[in-house]
């Protein structure tokens, strides 16, 4: 049965790896020219409304708002909307600022609705149904769009059919730790190789829920904003493309945004994207299936969509590793033929690194010196397999849960080298999240197989091993670390006083 279990997990991260090998090697490779956007509408700029979703987002609020509001783009053509759904001082903040930009001849409103039914989907329904746009431009709180986004995304809209446009993500605060870097590296991946991929070879891809460009008519069609999973921007960039519409990826205009700096605010934001990517596979799957896209399409669908199962079967593996090869060792377990077979996981392991090579290459100028960061990139994909394993259980029984927002904090206040830091601001939850006990063990566990492997001298298996180890111990020491920053703050100051 551990034979059995073990092999099963290894083939669905083979098959990831396979993919990602395919897209790095094929539709994402770097093109010797660059993909050119097309010249501005020769009809004139259109009409576009701005969807700000917020809640209790104190700390950034001001700067997004700054930044929308110095958009080049013609003020009588441009509306935008913030949609406050908060209960803190943010309603204040908001109000203040919008009222600054309105009396500088800026078309700017906030909207707040009766209840915060629906949560960010509610708030983007509810201000699409008041909105003046053919166009909405959306973004989260903690990103700052660039003053030439509309002017350069709005020429991609150059075909009837065309529906969303999504820009990059960039990184205000990428080199702020180990946990940022690691963020960055494996969202610099998803955009280089696996939207860029996708969209070049012509299947599906997803709106990132921000930063992007959406054709309302487009959303209108699709069926609008539904509430009905974690992820409603996958759900619709699903139901928009079964309907016919195309989505663009726009490689070359990057939004930069900050990264979650706390570790359980992480561990919120990889617990919704996941769950909501079961949700949406369980949704929609079978509409995939029955649509008349290629063959091509609703494979690669298929394995977009389900790709949380990554995480589940990395801790399968993890947990498997010591007692499979202990009990070979021991007679007990399979023979050489099937480790020779488990052997071609490799070449799974192959395809994730060349996408972070990939994408560093074609990001970044210092790209090998990035690289050496894939081991902690490694450690924090496979320490985060309890956390998300635990959304995909949830998924897929179909456990509702509430949008729990990311917490943000601001680089100017909350930065390492300002007085303040990011654990002083009221959004902080440095409690030492359950996960991270399991974390804890987990490590324990495989320090324990550890051992075991070198007693046994079996080498081969030592590199992985520790690195299960190394990976649980990650995540559990970053909880248990910033769990004790505000009573070392507290102490530090009272010993200066």
């Amino acid at each position: 049965m551990i034979a059995v279990l073990y092999a099963v997990a290894m083939a669905v991260l083979l098959v990831y790896g396979l993919n990602l090998l395919w897209l790095s090697l094929g539709p994402a490779r770097p093109r010797s020219a660059a993909d050119a956007p097309p010249e501005a509408p020769a009809e004139g700029w259109p009409s576009v409304t701005v969807q700000l979703p917020v809640y209790n987002e104190a700390h950034v609020i001001e700067r997004l708002i700054d930044a929308c509001a110095r958009l080049d783009y013609p003020q009588a053509q441009l509306e935008i909307q913030v949609l406050d759904d908060s209960t803190d001082e943010t309603q204040a903040l908001a109000e203040q600022r919008a009222a600054y930009w309105r009396q500088r001849g800026v078309n700017i409103s906030c909207i707040r609705r009766p209840t915060r039914r629906g949560y960010k989907a509610g708030a983007l329904a509810y201000g699409l149904e008041r909105a003046e746009g053919d166009f909405v431009a959306i973004f989260d709180a903690d990103f700052v769009p660039p003053p030439d986004f509309l002017k350069r995304m709005l020429p991609r809209f150059d075909a009837p059919d065309i529906g969303l446009v999504q820009a990059r993500w960039g990184h205000l605060n990428r080199t702020q730790s180990w946990l940022t870097q690691v963020q960055a590296l494996a969202l610099d991946a998803h955009f280089c190789i696996e939207q860029t991929g996708r969209n070049r070879a012509g299947c599906f891809m997803n709106f990132n829920g921000t930063a992007g460009v959406w054709r309302r008519a487009c959303i209108d069609d699709a069926g609008g904003w539904k509430a009905d999973t974690l992820t409603e921007d996958l759900d619709l960039s699903y139901r928009a493309q079964l309907n016919g519409w195309r989505l663009r990826m726009a490689m070359d205009v990057a939004v930069s945004a900050e990264l979650p700096a706390n570790v359980n605010g992480l561990r919120t934001q990889q617990h919704r994207w996941t769950k909501g990517g079961v949700e949406v596979a369980r949704k929609l799957l079978r509409r995939l299936w029955g649509s008349g896209a290629s063959a091509g399409v609703k494979l690669q669908g298929s394995i977009h969509l389900l790709a949380p199962l990554v995480f589940p079967c990395i801790l399968l593996t993890a947990v498997l590793h010591a007692p499979l090869l202990l009990s070979s060792e021991a007679g007990a377990g399979p023979g050489p033929l099937y480790f020779t077979v488990m052997g071609l996981g490799i070449v799974g392991f192959v395809g994730f690194f060349l996408a972070q090579v990939q994408a560093q290459r074609t990001l970044q100028t210092d790209w090998v010196r990035r690289l050496r960061l894939f081991p902690v990139f490694a450690a924090g994909m496979i320490g985060l397999s309890v956390n998300n394993g635990w959304a995909v259980l949830q998924g897929l029984l179909g456990r509702k849960s509430a949008f729990v927002r990311t917490p943000k904090f601001s680089t100017e206040i909350f930065s390492a080298g300002a007085s303040g830091a990011w654990w002083k601001s009221r959004y902080a939850n440095t409690r030492i999240d359950q996960v991270a006990w399991w974390e804890a063990a987990l490590c324990l566990y495989c320090t324990g197989g550890l051992v075991l492997l070198l007693a046994n001298g079996i080498w081969s298996a030592v590199p992985f091993q520790l690195l299960f180890a190394v990976s649980f111990a990650f995540f559990a020491s970053y909880s248990f670390r910033q769990a004790r920053l505000p009573a070392t703050a507290g102490a530090q100051t009272a010993a200066q006083s």
